[in-house]
């Protein structure tokens, strides 16, 4: 298997991981190993039923998925890659350890929900390095050429970076709700309908949702930019895929709180959000790699589909 595709089964499987771990916590299973790790009730190979079934499960594909990193990142070592290249896969392996650290902690602080918070976030961004990786155009060993920028690539990232960092602010604050079990403290419209939220997790929910209607906003409006300005076909797909995503996210975040927490509701609140990161995640390294050859060869004229090496 070639480095690409390595890359994308790891991320599939990082994603898949980070959904059935919402599966693992709205299900009440995340204690079913019991306050131990790496061991599961004392035991290597527990009895595998109920809830401890699904927690050995979650830390079964967590281990699949740091091999795979791990040979991804070998792979990637040997590899005549330049430096943004290694810097990047470096990173990976750095989160992966981090996360697996706090996989622990989690465990064995018996579900603190500020660990649980920063723990989805790190996947989020080992997600993240994994998909740049994925979309490293010299990453099976095509010859890096001199090439220039995309005449609006500054302001597409500056617009995708700010994206990134709202769904990020969404989902910790989505996530510490959850597990605080604030989740229903306020209908699906309002709270008390009243205006003025008036205990914390009235106003830590409203925050929430405040983050969510931004972020959906701001999606319109960099989607709206995407066709206006010309950024190309292929932004311009992206930036509706993950438009039609966030709108997706929006409804199903009102199902969860009309069905009052029912569980496919909530774990498929989870997949659609990691969704919509993973795929602006994705625009935004795109645009990162916006850029046209230049050189004797090649007049300096900006085209649509080239692509470089870059943040």
């Amino acid at each position: 298997m070639n480095k690409r595709n390595l890359a994308l089964l790891t991320i599939f499987l990082t994603y898949f991981l980070i959904v059935f771990g919402g599966y693992v916590a709205s299900s009440n299973s995340g204690m079913g190993c019991g306050p131990e790790w790496p061991m599961c009730n004392g035991e290597i190979i527990p009895s595998l039923k109920g809830a401890t079934l699904i927690e050995y499960l979650h830390r079964m594909i967590g281990a699949l998925l740091g091999i795979l990193s791990l040979l991804l990142f070998f792979h990637i070592l040997r590899s005549k890659l330049g430096f943004t290249a290694r810097m990047v896969s470096f990173t990976m392996l750095g989160l992966l350890t981090f996360q697996v650290l706090l996989g622990a902690v989690v465990v064995v602080r018996d579900l603190p929900s500020i660990i649980i918070t920063i723990h989805l976030l790190i996947a989020m961004l080992f997600m993240g390095c994994l998909i740049w990786i994925w979309s490293y155009p010299y990453l099976d060993g095509a010859q890096q050429s001199y090439q220039v920028r995309h005449r609006s690539q500054k302001s597409i990232i500056f617009h995708l970076n700010i994206l990134l960092g709202l769904i990020l602010l969404t989902l910790g604050f989505g996530a510490y709700i959850k597990h605080e079990t604030y989740g229903l403290a306020c209908g699906w419209l309002g709270c008390r309908q009243s205006f003025f939220r008036g205990t914390t997790p009235e106003v830590l929910q409203s925050f929430h949702r405040g983050l969510a209607v931004v972020t959906a906003l701001y999606l319109l409006v960099v989607t709206y930019y995407a066709f206006s300005k010309s950024w190309g076909k292929v932004l311009r797909r992206r930036m509706l895929l993950c438009t039609f995503t966030v709108l997706m996210q929006l409804v199903i975040g009102v199902m969860v709180i009309v069905t009052k927490l029912d569980l496919p509701w909530a774990v498929f609140h989870l997949a659609i959000a990691t969704a919509l990161f993973a795929f602006v995640t994705e625009a935004r390294v795109y645009a990162g790699n916006l850029a046209v050859k230049a050189g004797p060869k090649y007049p300096q004229k900006v085209g649509e589909h080239g692509r470089r090496s870059s943040f």
